[in-house]
This record gives structure tokens, sequence and C-alpha cells, in this order.
């Protein structure tokens, strides 16, 4: 498969007045033409700065990308100026917030605001972008389209909102979709439909996805390839099956064991103990050990880096130093 996106060594910071907070460390990962990629870990992992730095919309002031790659088709994103990724964003890249209520206009209506982007970024006229708002509205399921067009965001359902987010986010015909939390605040069978959605559109369009989600049965569903996440740092990369059937770093097995389950015998959650450090209160070894049931003297003094396993897996872990065979 090619290549779409290849993050090389990400660091991204947050200047502060005495010091620099250092949110993302050295990540790298890879999107290929087609696929669907998810990041996951608990909140105040880094998982939004990573897609907030790969579109270049970190928060101001003092948020910066102090060094890496961010490489997209070919280009590196990281040294594009604003007008540059104006360019890009919408049109190339698209990305759909995790919380639409606050991500649209509530004093625009949806269809000005999906035509917005299309003459932005198209060069047609304001009635042909209005043919294009309409069938996008259809194509993500919303009944009246002709009509909702006309609405305010107040008006709909949360379902209804975040079905506007991705016609919004495809409205351009995106090569890559970054989909923040997409499903959080949705009832479950909202969840489920959404996720259908964007894994049908993901195949109709060839775009790729980059999901990112505290929730592995989010991960499940749609997913080929998982980055595990914590505090500022990719722990685990792996085939979502793989990841599922046995994982390796503990923290991603800890997130599994609090996962509730529909089949078989009912069994106590197992929650991890403790919370991600915050941005500047990393330890000096490897950042889970404070919370990790499995760590070592050398977890608390020297930070692992992150390693190849049996050849087709990596994992950030001195459980697994010389590819030794683990227990």
């Amino acid at each position: 498969m090619d290549e779409l996106l290849e993050v090389k060594k990400l660091n991204t910071v947050i200047d502060q007045e005495k010091d620099s907070l250092h949110i993302i460390n050295d990540l790298s990962l890879t999107v290929n033409k087609g696929q669907v990629v998810a990041i996951v870990g608990e909140s105040g992992s880094g998982k939004s700065m990573t897609a907030l730095s790969i579109m270049q919309l970190l928060p101001e002031p003092g948020g910066r990308i102090a060094s890496g790659e961010v490489i997209f088709d070919g280009k590196d994103l990281a040294k594009y100026t604003e007008d540059q990724m104006c360019k890009v964003r919408g049109k190339d890249i698209s990305m759909i917030f995790q919380e639409p209520m606050t991500s649209l206009n509530p004093v625009l209506t949806i269809g000005e605001q999906i035509t917005e982007i299309i003459i932005e970024h198209e060069n047609v006229s304001q009635s042909e972008a209005t043919k294009r708002a309409i069938k996008l509205l259809k194509d993500v399921g919303i009944p009246r389209a002709a009509e909702i067009i006309n609405d305010y965001p107040h008006r709909l359902s949360g379902g209804m909102r975040q079905r506007v987010m991705i016609a919004m986010a495809m409205s351009c015909d995106p090569k890559l979709i970054i989909a923040d939390e997409p499903t959080t605040a949705l009832d479950v069978t909202i969840q489920y439909q959404i996720l259908q959605l964007l894994r049908k559109l993901v195949k109709e369009n060839d775009a790729s996805v980059i999901i990112i989600t505290h929730d592995l049965g989010v991960v499940s569903e749609i997913a080929e390839i998982v980055y595990v996440m914590y505090a500022g740092q990719i722990v685990e990369i792996a085939k979502v099956d793989d990841v599922f059937e046995e994982p390796l770093h503990p923290y991603t097995a800890g997130l599994i064991k609090s996962i509730p389950r529909l089949t078989g015998e009912l069994e106590r959650l197992v929650p991890i103990k403790g919370n991600v450090p915050t941005p500047g209160n990393f330890n000096q070894g490897c950042r889970f050990a404070p919370r990790c049931e499995r760590a070592l003297d050398i977890c608390f003094a020297k930070q692992p880096e992150i390693k190849q396993v049996n050849g087709q897996r990596s994992v950030r872990c001195f459980l697994y130093e010389d590819d030794k065979e683990h227990s």
C-alpha cells in the first residue's frame, strides 16, 4: 500500500513564561492510502494534540511543533505557512471534531457552513455548492436534506449534528479524514450508525482515516492498525486483531481489561489504578511505571525505546527487551 501520511519523530510543545511543556514526544506513525488507523488512549494521553499538530491547529499562544516531520502526500506540512495550510485543511485533510455543537457555528445555517467550504476550495457557483451540500446531507443519511439545509445546528439532535460534521468533512473529497472521538456522547445505536457511515464513505471515496478514541469498542469496529498512546508517547503498534488477542504493553492490557463484555461469564471490570500524568510531571523512567503491576526496577530509572517484537509489532516496554519470549 502507498503511504499517504508519515509522521516522523514529532515533538510538540506549549511554550510558557518560564519553560516549555512537552506534549507529544518522538511520535511516529504511518497511514496508507485507503487505510483506517486508530489512536487510542485515556483522556490526557495526547491523542487530540497529535491531530491538532498534523492540522497545525495548535492552541495559541505557545503551541508549536518543536521538531519532526509531517509528510503528507510527499510534502512536509510541518514547514507549511498558515496560508499554505489553509489550502490543505478542508480540501486534502478534513477533521471531524469531538463535539459538533461547539464546532458548528450557531448563527449560520447548515447549508451556509457546508457551501462555505465548497466555495472556498472549489471553483463553483453558490447554486452548484448548494446542490452538492444537499447531496452530501443525503449521502450521510439525513432525511429532508433540502429542508435541513436551512436549519440551524441547535435544531438538530446530536447524531444529526455529527452527520452534518461528516458531510462537511467529505465536502471536497479529502484524501485524509481525522475523526476525533466521533461517537462520544451518542447512544450505542447512533454510534454504530456513525461508524458504519464512516466505513462506507471511506470505501466509496478511497479516503484514509485516523480515528481518535478512548473507546476500544470503536477501534474493534472500524480500524485496521492501532497506535496505543500514553502520556504523549506511542507505547504499542499492532494490527487490531493482535491487540485484542494478545496485548503486549501492560497499559494496552489494562485498557482491554476495563472493557465491559456482553458475552461469556460476568467478570469484574479492572480499572487501571492512578491517572495519566500531566505534561511537566512525567517520571524519569517509563511513564506508565507508577501505574504498572509488572514494573521492573529499570522501569523507574530509564525510559524504554519503542522496538519491534516478533517482526510485526512494536512496543515500548522493558519486558520485551532483546525480543525475549514474554510470559
